[in-house]
């Protein structure tokens, strides 16, 4: 256990211990792929690269099977089901299959997931729903808070506030968190399919997308971007990016750049922050 994340630390314990399973956040795994010490070094003790706590953009997982082999792997979970919601195993981490490696893989054995709409009913394959869970891992309540802890198990199911869709085989794939969807001209935009396709980019190293106010449309699609170390993509060449791909209600309406993104305590983007930055002193976070 390091006292905190350094990549020249990492890297030295790794060479040093010859550690076989490395733990990461996708920001860690990030740094270590902008590092270009992580490709000089030797990383052959490494048999397993664990990764998890927030959406990684399959672009950058694609080169981190490069720099480290196929020996990728993804869980998913949250703290009221901690870790194993789904798995995407080893195996599934082609890296010719960029849609794959978007999925957070399938239900961990023993694990019933499903996907139910506002009224708790399951959704079709292919329609986003809200991922919901039961299972051994799943947590009995939340202490001292009734009301909480009712409405987290509507339907006897615990609803993780994560948005999704399940293909044909079952893989799941997680189009956001309910908070952190933006309403904008009356369409829902879902910013993780935004920051898959921006960090895509070459030189763009990390991204984040929020909805901002806007008179015209309510919230407006805002992306801010961390550029890869000597470059600076132009900002329309990014809007027009997403619109080619997701057409004209997803491509952000401003971009800005930024040398990091604000961080929760375990190292995951911190949108409630950002946002801070562009809703000023309104009462709500709605417009």
């Amino acid at each position: 256990m390091l006292p905190g994340f350094n990549v020249d630390r990492v890297l030295d314990t790794i060479v040093e211990h010859k550690v076989s399973v490395l733990y990461s956040v996708p920001t860690m795994l990030y740094a270590l792929l902008d590092s270009p010490r992580t490709r000089e070094t030797d990383l052959s003790s490494l048999k397993s690269v664990m990764y998890g706590a927030s959406p990684t953009s399959p672009t950058r997982i694609r080169e981190a099977i490069k720099v480290f082999g196929p020996i990728l792997c993804q869980t998913y979970g949250q703290t009221e089901a901690p870790s194993s919601i789904t798995v995407l195993r080893q195996c599934d981490h082609d890296p010719d299959n960029l849609e794959r490696l978007a999925s957070c893989g399938m239900a961990y054995p023993g694990i019933q997931v499903t996907l139910l709409d506002a009224d708790c009913e399951p959704v079709p394959d292919g329609e986003v729903g809200e991922v919901c869970v039961r299972g051994p891992i799943v947590m009995s309540g939340y202490w001292k808070q009734p009301e909480q802890t009712a409405e987290a198990f509507k339907a006897d199911w615990l609803h993780t506030g994560d948005l999704a869709v399940r293909d044909a085989q079952g893989f799941y794939y997680i189009v956001d968190r309910k908070k952190d969807m933006i309403i904008s001209g009356g369409f829902n935009v879902y910013p993780k399919e935004i920051e898959d396709i921006l960090a895509a980019h070459p030189g763009v190293s990390a991204a984040a997308v929020i909805g901002v106010p806007d008179d015209k449309w309510g919230e407006a699609v805002k992306a801010v971007i961390v550029p890869r170390k000597g470059q600076q993509p132009h900002p329309e060449e990014l809007i027009s990016l997403v619109r080619e791909k997701k057409g004209p209600v997803y491509a952000p309406k401003s971009v800005d750049f930024t040398e990091s993104l604000p961080l929760t305590p375990v190292g995951n983007p911190d949108k409630a922050a950002l946002r801070k930055r562009y809703w000023g002193g309104k009462t709500r976070a709605v417009n």
